[in-house]
């Protein structure tokens, strides 16, 4: 492996004021050149209305980073088996080399390009036109897809548009109601807690999770309630909760007539829905239940907030769908004090879907397959609309392609490690062995990076210039704080340096401020409008564009809140769209022959696998599990076990444990504890090699949304053979192994 040399504050430009790499909530903070080559910059929160000054132990350590010994600062490409260093010319000449064949043998579609969430505006941008026009392939897609998929699709055909949050975070600190659906917050973005004070002191904190998590924990004493329903059940709830509001005489009937359409057919579809059928379905008590309700209809601010846990599910579509019907019953959406939205999680997410990464759309936000949208963006790029593909498939799809008969030959992943990520780990792994060609950018070898032919050094997020959005739909301006090392490239000029050798049509920028102009100018007119903003206004805004939300049209002032008058249909009424829980054919992979015992294990039982993040890594941990802080907090995998399950399987407290299906098997270290039901078991999905939780998960997705089911895995769990002789070997020291330096 090539490590970076050692950096001082020498190298470093200036103090920038910047924002975390990390989650959606985008926390502010300022880079301060340090001569402590551990860390080039000191890290100080920012204030800012998202965190306040505040930040999580990601924000914190998340310098740590920039000079870790596993940074790349030299292309590497794969020779007998083995990564090799060698120059820029040599690796982009061997990519463009490979494509080329591929492309004139199966034509373009064999080249697929997988994207990212964490990647800016810019980037996010330029992969989706490089994918277009320099590759002429319909086939990328991005790992949003396991993010916020499904809740995008049910913002869209509910209100016609779809940005998470449609109001400010702050404007939260204002309820004294707040019902969250599946989501973690106090691990997933602490800062965020600060805005949820409000309701907690008025006792109207609601959270509905099948494991009592630390956010669940603060309903206690008073604050609020916990709702802990079966796993898999949340569409179901929502269904019980719109009934009894529509029941007991709760619903906003004025707000109903004259904003919505569809609310006839929605209480005829609730109507089964009565509350003692809901608490046989879901466990929910009855009590519970009404006085959920009864809570949300009297509020005198009431927020209604999903998350991926009741998401990421084959039903996730619908499911957030009856979060939105139950928040259209009450007249929350446009209503000032009151609203819905969903938390993004990925650090771009919102941005990342907007502008050309999703397999549908361009920039803007405008749909591939729409004449007009195509004709627009083609006018920007100076080319035929008739030249650009159409639309792709989502992301499990385009994996499931990898190395198969007229298929992806060659896949191109930015920011993106599909191989711990990707639902059927095992299977990925396999699609990406059979590629002819695997490109991978990072800044460190990830598990997918160390299988690939081609590994391309990119810069991190403290040495590169662009925007992100967050998810409020606020567009904030990244800021370098230092210079990057000698060797790496900017994604920009990479995608830049690969379209001019392959004679690729259009202009292509690498200035983030040029490109950014030309996203601006391609999303004039769309759904997420950028035209009114630049680079230098977001710079001269107050407090790093505190009003800059989208859509932004050339002469606006932003739009802080949507839905005020009008919803995005062409009518301005949402759509109250009925959805009803569909019967799940039992998956052949899950089912009974796994009840007895393998070698090895104790009495195995059948459980409902849950799958979620802690507060000290974030998404695959290729990032955080490089970083010693919080690596030594949270060095593996933890299957967390009630105690009474743990008791019938022979299992004590820090126990080896063994999760396992037809698709692979897990091994952790047991965590016993009375926050998860009884019927369930948690991993978290930060963890690579046979702690990978994705080993486990189906690649069965929504029809929708083409989100996967991770959160409801049907697996044996069993005591496993204790550990024991030399410490195991960490997955950065066999990747080393990989690597002829």
């Amino acid at each position: 492996m090539t490590a970076s040399p050692p950096r001082t504050a020498a190298a470093s430009p200036s103090t920038a004021d910047t924002h975390c790499p990390y989650c959606a909530l985008q926390c502010a903070m300022t880079l301060t050149p340090d001569p402590d080559v551990s860390a080039p910059v000191r890290v100080e929160g920012r204030m800012f209305p998202t965190n306040r000054g505040g930040l999580c132990k990601k924000g914190w350590t998340s310098a740590a980073l920039l000079a870790s010994p596993e940074r790349l600062t030299t292309p590497l490409i794969r020779e007998d088996g083995v990564l090799r260093p060698a120059g820029w010319d040599e690796a982009l000449g061997r990519i463009v080399s490979s494509l080329r064949a591929i492309r004139q043998e199966d034509g373009p579609d064999a080249v697929a390009v997988f994207g990212g969430g964490g990647l800016t505006n810019e980037k996010a941008y330029l992969l989706g036109k490089f994918a277009r026009l320099a590759l002429g392939t319909s086939r990328i897609d991005y790992n949003g897809r396991f993010c916020m998929s499904s809740a995008a699709a049910a913002g869209n055909r509910a209100f016609g548009i779809d940005r998470g949050l449609p109001f400010p975070v702050s404007d939260l600190d204002d309820a004294d109601t707040i019902l969250l659906l599946g989501s973690n917050v106090a691990a997933t973005m602490p800062p965020l807690l600060a805005h949820l004070a409000g309701a907690r002191a008025a006792g109207g904190l609601i959270v509905v999770d099948p494991r009592r998590s630390q956010t669940a924990e603060l309903t206690a004493d008073g604050a609020g309630t916990h709702l802990q329903p079966a796993p898999g059940t949340d569409l179901v709830l929502l269904l019980g909760l719109t009934h009894v509001v529509l029941a007991d005489g709760l619903a906003d009937g004025d707000y109903l007539a004259a904003r919505t359409t569809g609310a006839d057919v929605l209480r005829r579809s609730v109507a089964p829905w009565w509350p003692e059928r809901v608490q046989a379905a879901t466990g929910v008590p009855v009590a519970a239940l009404r006085e959920t309700a009864h809570r949300l209809a009297r509020g005198r601010g009431t927020y209604i907030l999903t998350g991926r846990g009741v998401e990421q599910h084959v039903d996730g579509t619908d499911t957030a769908t009856a979060a939105i019907n139950l928040a259209l019953v009450l007249g929350l959406p446009g209503r000032p004090g009151s609203g819905y939205g969903t938390l993004t999680g990925q650090g771009n997410g919102q941005g990342g879907r907007e502008h050309g990464q999703k397999s549908d759309q361009l920039p803007g936000y405008r749909k591939i397959a729409d004449p007009a949208d195509r004709a627009a963006v083609a006018a920007v790029w100076g080319v035929d609309p008739d030249s650009l593909p159409g639309p792709g498939v989502p992301a499990v799809q385009l994996l499931g392609m990898l190395g198969r008969p007229e298929g992806v030959r060659a896949l191109l992943v930015h920011g993106a490690n599909v191989v711990i990520s990707g639902p059927d780990a095992e299977a990925v792994r396999s699609g990406l062995g059979a590629l002819d060609l695997l490109v991978v950018c990072d800044f460190v070898l990830s598990e997918t990076a160390a299988l690939a032919d081609v590994v391309l050094p990119v810069t991190q997020w403290a040495e590169e210039e662009g925007t992100l959005t967050t998810l409020e739909g606020r567009i904030i301006r990244r800021r370098r704080a230092l210079v990057p090392p000698a060797g790496v490239r900017s994604e920009l000029e990479i995608l830049a340096d690969l379209a001019a050798r392959l004679d690729a049509p259009s202009q292509w920028p690498t200035d983030p401020a040029l490109v950014f102009a030309e996203l601006a100018r391609a999303s004039a007119g769309g759904i997420a409008d950028y035209s009114g903003l630049s680079h230098a206004q977001l710079d001269a805004q107050l407090d790093d564009g505190v009003a800059a939300h989208w859509p932004y049209p050339a002469g606006s002032e932003g739009t802080p809140r949507l839905f005020l008058e009008r919803f995005a249909h062409p009518d301005g009424r949402a759509r109250l769209v009925p959805v009803q829980p569909r019967d799940r054919d039992p998956d052949p992979l899950e089912e009974a022959p796994f009840e007895r015992a393998m070698p090895g294990e104790g009495a195995p039982a059948v459980l409902t696998l849950i799958t979620g993040r802690l507060l000290e890594h974030y998404q695959s941990g290729a990032q955080t599990r490089l970083v010693a802080e919080l690596a030594e907090a949270q060095p593996r995998a933890r299957a967390e076990l009630h105690p009474a399950t743990a008791a019938r399987l022979g299992i004590a407290d820090g126990d080896p444990v063994t999760v396992r299906n037809r698709r692979g098997r897990v091994v952790a270290d047991a965590l016993l504890t009375e926050r998860i039901r009884l019927d369930t078991v948690f991993l978290p999905f930060h963890f690579a090699d046979a702690e990978c939780a994705n080993l486990l998960t189906a690649a069965e997705t929504d029809p929708i949304s083409g989100m996967p089911e991770f959160k409801r895995t049907t697996v044996v769990v069993a005591a496993g053979r204790r550990r024991g002789g030399a410490a195991p070997v960490g997955a950065a020291q066999v990747r080393a192994a990989q690597v002829h330096a």
